[in-house]
């Protein structure tokens, strides 16, 4: 019986802020530009405390792999959704492996959680 209450107590209890970040599994195309490919994924704000977010591409060790967007910290407005095109050079293509939206939480804003979340995609 405390098993079950507790379970039902952590469940219940509270509730999760985060953000979406789509496609999951994003496959990267041949950009007009020679050498260069990208894709394009969306950003959802579903966080009231939040309203910009880190862009990064990371490579298999969780390291940085260079890339190109118009922009790495994109406003997002709560309930929003938000397009992002990313470009990989043709040489990092093959040790990009994940593309993470980071929550970005700034010092003096009051903010209901003090917790950043990140989310990331695995490109295919």
């Amino acid at each position: 019986m405390r098993y079950i209450m507790l379970t039902l107590i952590l469940t219940l209890g509270g509730y999760a802020n985060a953000h979406q970040w789509l496609p999951t599994y994003p496959k990267l195309e041949r950009s007009f530009v020679p050498g260069v490919w990208y894709t394009t994924l969306e950003l959802f704000n579903s966080r009231k405390d939040v309203e910009y977010y880190q862009i990064s591409v990371l490579d298999k060790d969780m390291q940085p792999v260079k890339f190109a967007s118009r922009n790495r910290l994109v406003n997002v407005p709560y309930t929003k959704r938000v397009k992002v095109d990313v470009y990989i050079r043709e040489e990092d293509k093959d040790r990009a492996v994940y593309i993470c939206s980071l929550s970005k939480l700034f010092p003096g804003k009051e903010t209901a959680t003090v917790i950043s979340s990140r989310i990331c995609s695995k490109i295919k």
